[in-house]
Parts: C-alpha cells; structure tokens; sequence
C-alpha cells in the first residue's frame, strides 16, 4: 500500500515545490512593500528655506550640514542593501530609515529649514 504523502511519491515533490514557491513569493512581496515604505519615506528628506550661503560659517553649523548629509546617505545606503538582499538590521526597513528621517528632521530645523511632514503609516 503506497502512502499519498510518502516522500517518493510524486504528488508529493509537487506540492512541496509548490508550498515552497508560494513561501518564496510572500517573502519577495513582504520585501518590496517594506522598500515602498522606505522609498516614500525617502521622499520627504527635504531641507527647505536654508540659505548655506548666507549662513555663518560655526561648527555647529557645520556639524548640522554634515547630519543632512550622512542621516540621507545612510538611508539610500540602507535601502539599496535591503534591496540586493542584505539585512543590516533585525528592525523593519522603514523603521531604520524614520529613525533617520528624525535625524534629518532635526538638523534641518537647527540649521532654521523647514520640511514636508510625511503621512505616517
């Protein structure tokens, strides 16, 4: 008597690769809706209504300047990761990139520069 759910079965073989696409195809989808997420959130790392060149020269000026930079860089970086597959960090990737539109946030409005609000998820 042959057993419909023995490994040697053929059936079987088949509705393991099934099960195992489908898993595959949820995990894909999760990934790109957590990139969405990202990007649209990468969207609003806008500095507004700062004149740089009318700006007094300080460190403390500079050390903002530099935030903008690097908390924005870090976010694309972060993304393009997600996207080529690597997992930098056991956070979603729209948590890790909010904590840098924070930062982004905040040198802006020290350096006197408005930004868009983004719609929260």
């Amino acid at each position: 008597m042959m057993y419909l759910f023995s490994s040697s079965h053929p059936m079987t073989k088949i509705i393991s690769g099934l099960s195992m696409l489908l898993l595959l195809s949820a995990c894909a989808m999760g990934r790109s809706n957590e990139v969405q997420q990202a990007e649209k959130l990468l969207a609003h790392f806008q500095c507004n209504n700062i004149e740089t060149l009318q700006m007094s020269h300080s460190p403390i000026n500079s050390f903002y300047q530099q935030s903008l930079s690097a908390s924005r860089e870090k976010a694309v970086m972060y993304i393009e990761s997600y996207k080529a597959g690597d997992e930098l960090f056991d956070l979603p990737l729209s948590d890790v990139v909010h904590q840098q539109f924070q930062l982004y946030k905040s040198a802006c409005e020290a350096l006197g520069g408005i930004h868009p609000q983004p719609a929260t998820p």
